[in-house]
């Protein structure tokens, strides 16, 4: 990874660090001295001022998570800087391997206080940034998980959309492998906390993150943006995309205490639910993907969604509730939204104008021989993708076909095109080289006969 690349890393994961101080900040149901009360707790928890949080909030709310993200600065050496600025960060990282949980602040005092530097000329932001470069940041020595405090007990949420529980539930084994091998199936399902309705749901044959970002993706696309969402531990919920795509639009990403099932309690009723559908599956001897979901979708539509729920009053149905909750949905840019779930990564271009990308061959021009493009896609369709480079319009690539026969070589671009020179450059440079040389000598060797012909007398 080039120096930009981990510059743009390090934008990310701050950005990420200050989305996480100011998140409980965002519940819209808190009152301001409720508010204030929290942004004293999080400016002590994470060391920092009121004033800077506050100019988290501000800036999240003015422009999102990228808001968030520092500035980019001209690379040029600062003149602030002291001398010996590269022993001190050495010092720093000896300070930080000591104690892994040391702030910036605190080196800096240590550094102050030492003697290796004068009050004030170390900055925060600066060290912090050569420290997390030299591979010594927040999040690369933080390797324990914080716990969570607060009450374990029963709450509903008083309006729809305001909070959305998700999980994964192993499925059953259908004959979908290779020569008939049995593979096993999971279901993602997402679950609104106030009416228990189910607002997005599926079978697939892996478990990977993908499947939690399809299960929310369509949910919004479906009933708007849910103000937080509820998830556990799982590696597919804790991933960089999943955290960043929720910062993007603007939804609080919530973990559940480890070990505290009761926590996501909705959930988990609901998957008894899942239970007696699996029996019924069982016993219809399903044998494909396809024919799981068509089944899923009627069983979820005609029995769950319109059975009454003890939980939510007399001869009430999860449907009910949901649709005569008076709480208006939030819906957002298709486009806006489709962005925030998309998945980026670097490709080369190889000397055939192709990337190579999931085992297969994309087209994206010879005027790109040997650049890294940066390649945006969904990660359920990979049929096209998105390439992007410095100076050119992003456009899309499909997989390259490859035909019966072969076809006629495209044209280079211009500027790949050999052009006829009037004379050879190097040539002519050697020529005034030996002229100068020439004329070097001769004057050498010039001077050499005028000594002699003064005499050693002079």
């Amino acid at each position: 990874m080039n120096q930009k690349d981990l510059q743009q890393a390090w934008k990310d994961d701050l950005a990420l660090s200050r989305h996480e101080m100011i998140s409980p900040l965002l519940d819209s149901t808190l009152d301001s001295q409720k508010k204030q009360q929290l942004r004293s707790l999080q400016a002590q928890k994470y060391d920092i001022s009121i004033r800077t949080l506050q100019r988290y909030e501000a800036a999240y709310k003015k422009s999102g998570f990228a808001g968030l993200k520092p500035k980019s600065k001209e690379k040029s050496p600062s003149p602030e800087l002291p001398l010996n600025f590269k022993e001190l960060v050495d010092e720093a990282i000896i300070l930080k391997r000591e104690v892994p949980t040391r702030s910036i602040n605190q080196i800096i005092m240590i550094l102050e206080m030492e003697g290796h530097a004068s009050v004030g000329v170390l900055k925060r932001s600066t060290l912090q940034r050569h420290l997390y470069e030299a591979g010594f940041g927040k999040k690369q020595m933080k390797k324990y998980a914080e716990a969570k405090t607060g009450s374990s007990g029963r709450f509903v949420k008083p309006h729809r959309m305001m909070m959305v529980q998700a999980d994964i539930k192993f499925g059953p084994k259908l004959p979908i492998g290779k020569n008939g091998k049995l593979v096993q199936t999971y279901l993602s399902a997402a679950i609104d906390d106030c009416s228990r309705f189910v607002v997005s749901s599926g079978f697939y044959d892996h478990q990977e993150a993908t499947i939690v970002e399809d299960t929310i993706h369509k949910a919004i696309l479906k009933f708007g943006k849910m103000d937080s969402l509820l998830v556990d531990n799982g590696k597919q919920y804790v991933s960089k995309q999943m955290v960043m795509t929720c910062s993007k639009l603007g939804i609080r990403l919530r973990r559940c205490r480890p070990y505290v099932a009761k926590t996501k309690g909705k959930i988990e009723v609901f998957n008894r639910f899942v239970s007696a559908f699996l029996a019924e599956v069982k016993a219809a001897k399903v044998k494909t993907l396809e024919e799981l979901n068509r089944l899923w979708l009627i069983w979820l539509d005609a029995y769950y969604h319109d059975k009454p729920h003890d939980a939510l009053g007399e001869h009430v149905t999860p449907k009910m509730a949901f649709n005569r909750d008076s709480r208006n949905l939030t819906f957002l840019d298709v486009n806006l939204v489709a962005e925030a779930f998309l998945h980026h990564e670097v490709r080369m271009v190889d000397k055939s104008g192709c990337i190579s990308f999931k085992n297969r061959k994309y087209e994206v021009g010879l005027s790109l021989i040997g650049a890294k493009v940066q390649i945006s896609f969904d990660p359920m369709h990979y049929e096209t993708i998105t390439i992007s480079y410095k100076g050119i319009n992003s456009f899309e690539a499909k997989p390259l076909v490859i035909g019966s026969s072969c076809m006629s070589s495209p044209k280079l671009p211009a500027h790949f095109l050999p052009i006829e020179p009037e004379q050879s450059r190097l040539l002519n440079a050697l020529e005034k080289k030996y002229e100068k040389k020439k004329v070097q000598t001769a004057n050498a060797i010039s001077f050499g006969a005028y000594k002699k012909e003064v005499g050693p007398d002079v």
